[in-house]
């Protein structure tokens, strides 16, 4: 069930049937908040939107009390839970006054942009959410009760200090790749999909040649993000894991997040979500040297936006503030006196802090010394 966000159907919204367990509410709210956070979508508005409409659905449906009332008398009904006594409970003999049994339209999302934003740290609990896997989910085990955000009528909302039901944690997200299967797909081409996508398929019995070591292709198993698609946008932000570089097609094949498929993906349309270290910061100082992870690259001001995982927080940085981990494969760009690098693609050796360079490997005998600005993911 694919989510919905033109729906105001809180289960349409999130892609989960109306039986789904809180595991699978969880799960779902995981990856499409990542998708749309304001942070990964910088100046799109409507990234925001949906990100706040996500938000909002999450927080009903991990409600026990809340989402028992939407499920009979709809979103405003669910909105109000808190001003509610048992009596107007669903069974409870009453129907909440001003509201009637029935329908789950609404007349808008309440969730304001502050309330999602804390119904995100909350959930991530401190942990980098824009890493991979689950960002190490600190601070997860010991918060008690769930995310209770009370958004009612009218605009904004406020957050309520009120904890209901037990940890909305403890069941988290079931590894691996399963589920969600999306057939028909093998043919697409254009847009960046190259030979489109098809189910993975990962023999066990079959002996695989090593293959030559590449100096200019990511690196299996680095989280990735799709971009610029153009046959499929509504794709774009969807994250995988690259599988390996396929030098004949000059495409990655990469594992979908969540799913046993696989696409053939141009350089051009992945963002590597990679860990870096901030460096040279004048206005922060102490927060030189602050491991971060990179969700996002500007290009039309050619700056990374990076969560910062020890303060939980997104800034914008320029190249020149951020020096990316050793194995780390970017692009060449900005070389005026080696032009005809500009658009190659080599592997970070290692930073030298006196120079303020990087030692950057682009075959197996030819290393070259460029500038932070110079290379980017």
């Amino acid at each position: 069930m694919a989510p919905n966000l033109k729906s105001d159907d809180y289960y349409q919204i999130l892609g989960v049937p109306r039986g789904a367990d809180d595991g699978a509410i969880r799960k779902a709210y995981k990856k499409l908040a990542v998708k749309w956070h304001p942070d990964k979508n910088p100046g799109d508005e409507e990234a925001t939107t949906n990100f706040q409409k996500i938000s909002e659905a999450y927080a009903t449906l991990t409600d026990e009390k809340k989402r028992r009332i939407y499920d009979q008398y709809g979103k405003d009904a669910a909105n109000q839970a808190d001003q509610m006594d048992e009596s107007d409970m669903p069974g409870g003999g009453g129907v909440p006054f001003g509201f009637r049994p029935g329908g789950h339209g609404g007349h808008s999302h309440g969730m304001s942009q502050e309330d999602a934003a804390r119904v995100f740290a909350q959930f991530f609990g401190g942990g980098d959410p824009f890493g991979g896997g689950m960002g190490g989910m600190g601070g997860m085990g010991g918060m008690p009760g769930g995310v209770h955000i009370d958004f009612g009528g009218g605009g904004g909302g406020r957050a309520s200090q009120a904890i209901h039901g037990g940890d909305p944690f403890a069941a988290m997200f079931g590894g691996g790749m399963g589920g969600m299967p999306m057939g028909g797909m093998g043919g697409m081409q254009g847009g960046g999909f190259g030979g489109g996508r098809s189910r993975a398929s990962f023999p066990s019995a079959m002996p695989q040649r090593p293959r030559e070591k590449r100096y200019d292709a990511i690196p299996e198993g680095t989280i990735v993000s799709l971009k610029g698609l153009v046959s499929r946008p509504e794709m774009n932000g969807d994250r995988g894991t690259v599988k390996h570089y396929d030098p004949s097609s000059s495409r990655y094949i990469v594992v979908l997040e969540d799913s046993e498929e696989t696409m053939k993906v141009k350089p051009s349309n992945l963002l590597q979500h990679v860990h870096v270290k901030l460096h040279g910061l004048e206005s922060k100082p102490e927060w030189n040297g602050e491991k971060a992870t990179i969700i996002a690259w500007d290009a039309n001001n050619e700056r990374y936006n990076i969560y910062v995982i020890g303060v939980s927080k997104a800034i914008s940085l320029k190249p020149s503030n951020v020096i990316l981990d050793n194995g780390t494969v970017g692009m060449i760009t900005g070389l005026q006196s080696k032009p005809e690098l500009n658009g190659k693609f080599g592997t970070i050796k290692s930073f030298n802090i006196d120079s303020g360079r990087y030692d950057v490997q682009l075959s197996k005998d030819k290393v070259l010394r460029l500038k932070l600005e110079n290379i980017h993911v």
